[in-house]
């Protein structure tokens, strides 16, 4: 039986086409939350190159055709298409698991690289979201969570989107179990929550994604108290300047947010 199709990216922009060079001109910016290293192989270039437009099957199946090198670039593509464009929630579930698998075989290969575990947090924390936080907690994915993010701060401190991640991750826990519950069975506090995305919006002051998930923070940790907070997050992040397919797709989100 043939595989759903992919839906296209639907707002293509040739300000995130990176021809040539211009790739590596801004790969800083680019990947300043994920600081992925530049790749030295051209296959795998190419893969990036297709993730930032915006063309995320295409993405894919370059990185995955690439090797173990081409994994981050597949699986990144994979779970940002999964998590804003899929639209069948099953099939959005069987894409998240399918890159926390490639996580694992890449952590194997290559235990030094940070996204490996980057990117396999945030698949099964969006799976978890998509099966209901309880049930993730029961199965024993929180743990998973929080172990492959911990492990992704320690290889690389500076990891911007971790910390945003650690701190959804604590937010989480401490919103469906409760304070101390959350503190005892799963190491999760409101504090080192708000201290993870202070640390993930001063390594990242114009990430969008980082403004919009502190913000979703704030409203489920603090409600009413800190609803002026969330609605400057959501603002900053509506304003921001997309400079590739993820945050463009980051600012449309926080613009719904500001909407409802």
């Amino acid at each position: 039986m043939a595989k759903p199709a992919w839906k296209k990216f639907p707002y293509v922009d040739k300000a995130f086409v990176f021809a040539g060079a211009a790739l590596k001109k801004n790969w800083e910016r680019l990947h300043r939350g994920d600081r992925e290293p530049f790749p030295a192989d051209a296959s795998v270039q190419e893969a990036w190159r297709l993730y930032h437009q915006g063309e995320f099957h295409k993405a894919c199946e370059t990185g995955l055709a690439a090797g173990i090198d081409g994994y981050n670039a597949a699986n990144k593509a994979t779970m940002i298409y999964a998590n804003y464009l899929e639209e069948n929630d099953k099939r959005k579930l069987e894409l998240f698991q399918a890159v926390s698998e490639r996580c694992e075989e890449l952590q194997q290969a290559q235990p030094k690289n940070a996204n490996a575990y980057y990117i396999q947090a945030y698949a099964l924390g969006r799976y978890s979201q998509g099966i209901s936080v309880l049930k993730a907690l029961t199965q024993g994915l929180g743990g998973k969570i929080k172990a492959a993010l911990e492990t992704a701060l320690k290889l690389d401190p500076k990891h911007a989107d971790a910390h945003s991640a650690l701190g959804a991750y604590h937010t989480e826990v401490v919103d469906k179990v409760g304070a101390m519950v959350g503190r005892l069975t799963y190491g999760a506090s409101k504090d080192v929550a708000v201290k993870h995305f202070e640390s993930a919006l001063k390594l990242a002051p114009d990430s969008a994604i980082a403004c919009i998930e502190y913000a979703n923070a704030l409203v489920m940790l603090f409600g009413q108290g800190r609803m002026d907070d969330a609605v400057k997050l959501y603002e900053k992040a509506a304003t921001a300047t997309p400079v590739d397919a993820m945050e463009r797709l980051d600012v449309e989100l926080a613009k719904s947010e500001l909407e409802d």
